[in-house]
């Protein structure tokens, strides 16, 4: 289960939207329980770094990565999952997208968004690394 905020989710809503007509993304921060219930606490969009496809793929500045895992070691917040739009297309995995889920801890969410509007938002786990992401419960607080 996965527990957003209304703010989080207009957070990730105004990113994806202003990324239009390219795929937006960014990272989820937050802590997660050892029944894997986790809580986002934090929403950190980034620059889609594709210069290329950009409209149907995306990828996460790794700069911006590496400096989120330094500032949250020893912490109990930590890098839980990334969210990534589908412009014009569904909220649902793509074949690209379940060859990229390497990490069984990470979160993905994805949304649709349609002529420039965020429609849905969804959320998957990974159930085989690099072969599928099965749907999960996705909370608003």
């Amino acid at each position: 289960m996965i527990r957003l905020t209304s703010s989080q989710v207009k957070k990730i809503r105004a990113h994806l939207e202003l990324a239009y007509p390219n795929e937006g993304c960014g990272l989820l921060i937050g802590t997660r329980k050892s029944n894997g219930d986790t809580t986002v606490t934090r929403i950190v969009p980034a620059p889609n770094q594709r210069t290329t496809d950009a409209t149907n793929r995306f990828e996460v500045d790794p700069k911006l990565q590496f400096e989120l895992m330094r500032e949250l070691e020893g912490g109990d917040e930590m890098i839980v999952g990334h969210f990534h739009s589908h412009p014009d297309g569904q909220a649902h995995p793509s074949q690209r997208d379940e060859k990229m889920a390497l990490d069984k801890t990470m979160i993905w969410l994805i949304a649709s968004v349609w002529a420039g509007a965020m429609k849905d938002l969804n959320a998957y786990e990974v159930v085989e690394e690099g072969k599928s992401l099965k749907p999960t419960d996705l909370v608003f607080q």
